[in-house]
């Protein structure tokens, strides 16, 4: 399993933000938190999906949400 991370940052920043429709420093907060926006976990958004997309599957939603959650509980 990758970090968030590597995870982000091997798709490349400026990708994921267009991908998701967000900044680019929203993309940063993500990082500096560890964790994806709590929007992920209410069905909000799919940032996670849109990532797994881009990357091909190289990053799995799924991973990546688990990383996120895991994180967010520890905070």
């Amino acid at each position: 399993m990758h970090t968030l991370d590597e995870s982000i940052k091997g798709v490349g920043i400026p990708e994921v933000a267009q991908a998701c429709g967000v900044s680019e420093r929203a993309v940063y907060k993500w990082l500096k938190n560890g964790f994806l926006p709590k929007t992920e976990f209410f069905g909000k958004t799919q940032y996670a999906a849109k990532i797994e997309a881009i990357s091909q599957g190289r990053y799995r939603a799924c991973d990546l949400l688990e990383i996120s959650q895991k994180k967010l509980l520890a905070a």
